[in-house]
């Protein structure tokens, strides 16, 4: 069975650096795609970064390209969020889940299709 758990949140200043974990539970998920998302008060849940387990691609949402990376280390099937040059609309609680690759029809940026939750980490990036 499928579980995620985020860690690895808190409170910076703009400019600083956080790095997310997701760690899942012992399955295999080379056929998944395993997405960060976040939600600010107030506002939809959105992707911000995509990975595809098996191959490693990477997506990311245009307001992160080129702050943040995701990156993985299958061996302990964690998954890593690193967040450069934080900015305060960055606040917002962060969120991992899986996805099957065999679901079709939206973007990886988008929730649909994505199951799993965790239970979220708090991001708060202060001016």
């Amino acid at each position: 069975q499928v579980r995620l758990v985020e860690s690895g949140g808190g409170s910076v200043q703009a400019g600083g650096t956080l790095t997310l974990s997701c760690a899942g539970s012992e399955y295999s998920y080379s056929a998944h795609y395993i997405g960060w998302f976040r939600q600010a008060p107030g506002k939809e849940r959105e992707g911000v970064a995509v990975i595809y387990v098996g191959v490693g691609t990477t997506y990311y949402a245009d307001s992160v390209e080129g702050r943040f990376t995701i990156s993985q280390d299958p061996a302990k099937n964690t998954w890593y969020l690193q967040m450069n040059d934080l900015k305060p609309e960055d606040t917002a609680m962060y969120y991992c889940a899986a996805r099957d690759v065999f679901y079709r029809g939206y973007s990886v940026l988008v929730q649909a299709g994505y199951n799993n939750w965790g239970q979220g980490t708090q991001v708060t990036v202060s001016s």
